[in-house]
């Protein structure tokens, strides 16, 4: 056996093997920056990253589908989108990869092959791009300004223009602002940059200029005198809750709809993926995203009850720490909250159960629900015990989520995890709003009963979700081949 052969062949085919990632990365920059044309790997994001993730990530791909995904194969798709007139898009190049190693070997024609996939995105719409204002800026806030910055590109859809704070601007508070939008304990620095303009109260996020506006009552603003017109607001303050708060926003010149970060009443709650297509968007200005623990669950149940039908449950959500608790000791409006949150699980309420059904009416009733506060900064995890119309087995109701994360109207919601050794941590910066948990599935036989595990990054797969409905009610959609 000649060792010294072989390694010397291992060394050159991972040379090859990241050579042919850093082509593609700067492919995948070239059409985002130049074409709008943003490339995902099943779902996952791929910019900014660097050859080892996306090593990692074809790994993920492959034994997702079951088969190989070579980023050799990655770079001739990718090269044959970059070959094509094509309108500002999101494509899933793994999708495509593994539909073109399924062609007749006769047939492997990349262009042609793409040509056809993507023919539809001929009859897709010129973008007019939106501006927004985020009307807080804290935790979602933050997260939200530095994914819009990051996913800015040519800027035909979402621009953020400005970000709304109380209290006074001066030089020490754009300073602060700045580090902590630069700065986070949980999700690692900024992949940017950010300084501040102090002389027009300013920050600069990647070379753009964000507008820092101080201000007491929304209607008090008149964005127009920013250059900022018909723009969403996305309001991430948590003290305006109902149609008749959040209507105070569209009183400001310049603003034309009203995007919530947190369950609303009066107003539209949408789980972007499950119901935003059934309301007529252009006849509605204020919207509401929901929570995060609804954006978890409602995706798993929609896949559950089409194919088996729900007929009761129980939602428990073991749920991080957030800034509503006590960081020691102290007064609280509610008892248990009080409590040191680093160092209790704290026993309390979740509306998630009941808000599902404001997306899926059909589960009205069906589902109760509780929550655990529990000493992690974030990452969550919702247990859904489930009784079906349909008995079952584990193979099947796997198989039936799986289904879902691949194809059809859930594949930015649903992430299918195939690790046996899932913990908190390692979901977190995970974008999809619900990672089901396939190997903690419990259902014994055959049966009708079932308990699902479903991990959500409380945070940063909450604000992807804000974003997603955010495109979607600005009509910034772009052609997508999922």
């Amino acid at each position: 056996m000649n060792t010294t052969n072989n390694y010397e062949k291992e060394l050159s085919f991972q040379a090859n093997r990241r050579k042919s990632s850093v082509k593609f990365i700067n492919i995948v920059n070239d059409l985002f920056y130049d074409k709008s044309i943003e490339l995902v790997l099943f779902r996952n994001s791929l910019i900014n990253k660097n050859a080892s993730e996306i090593l990692s990530l074809h790994e993920y791909a492959g034994e997702f589908v079951g088969k190989p995904i070579s980023v050799f194969d990655s770079v001739e798709i990718a090269e044959a989108i970059q070959n094509l007139d094509l309108p500002p898009s999101k494509l899933d190049i793994g999708k495509l990869t593994y539909e073109f190693q399924l062609e007749p070997s006769n047939a492997h024609n990349a262009v042609s092959f793409i040509s056809k996939k993507l023919a539809d995105a001929k009859t897709a719409t010129k973008l007019e791009p939106k501006d927004v204002v985020l009307y807080g800026f804290g935790r979602i806030g933050r997260l939200l300004a530095r994914e819009l910055a990051t996913k800015t590109g040519k800027g035909d859809q979402l621009r953020l223009r400005a970000i709304v704070t109380r209290g006074e601007i001066n030089e020490t508070v754009l300073e602060k602002r700045a580090s902590l939008l630069n700065n986070d304990s949980v999700h690692a620095n900024f992949n940017g940059t950010v300084s501040v303009d102090v002389e027009n109260q300013a920050l600069i996020i990647n070379d753009t200029t964000v507008h820092m506006i101080s201000a007491n009552a929304p209607e008090d603003i008149d964005y127009t005198e920013y250059d900022i017109n018909n723009a969403l607001i996305i309001d991430n303050t948590g003290a305006f809750r109902d149609h008749e708060a959040l209507s105070r926003h569209l009183k400001s010149k310049g603003a034309a709809k009203v995007l919530l970060t947190a369950p609303g009443k009066g107003v539209l709650n949408i789980v972007h993926g499950v119901n935003q297509n059934e309301h007529d968007i252009n006849k509605v200005d204020i919207f509401s995203a929901a929570s995060c623990t609804t954006n978890a669950i409602t995706p798993i149940l929609k896949a559950v009850d089409d194919t088996f039908g729900v007929s009761h449950g129980h939602l428990e959500t073991i749920h991080a720490y957030t800034n509503d608790q006590n960081l020691v000791d102290n007064m609280h409006k509610k008892y248990r909250r009080g409590r040191a949150a680093a160092l209790n699980m704290v026993i309390t309420e979740t509306g998630a159960g009941k808000a599902v059904a404001k997306a899926l009416p059909k589960l009205e009733g069906k589902l109760t629900s509780s929550a655990i506060r529990v000493p992690v900064p974030n990452g969550s995890l919702a247990i859904l015990n489930l009784t079906f119309d349909k008995a079952t087995t584990k193979d099947e109701l796997n198989a039936c989520i799986k289904s879902f994360a691949l194809e059809g109207d859930l594949v930015e919601q649903i992430k299918y995890s195939i690790d046996n050794e899932l913990v908190s941590s390692d979901i977190v910066g995970t974008s999809a709003p619900s990672i089901y948990d396939s190997y903690a599935t419990i259902v014994e036989g055959k049966s009708n009963n079932a308990v699902l595990y479903i991990w959500y990054d409380n945070e940063y797969g909450y604000s992807h979700q804000v974003i997603r409905l955010a495109k979607y009610i600005s009509n910034v959609r772009r052609f997508t081949y999922y």
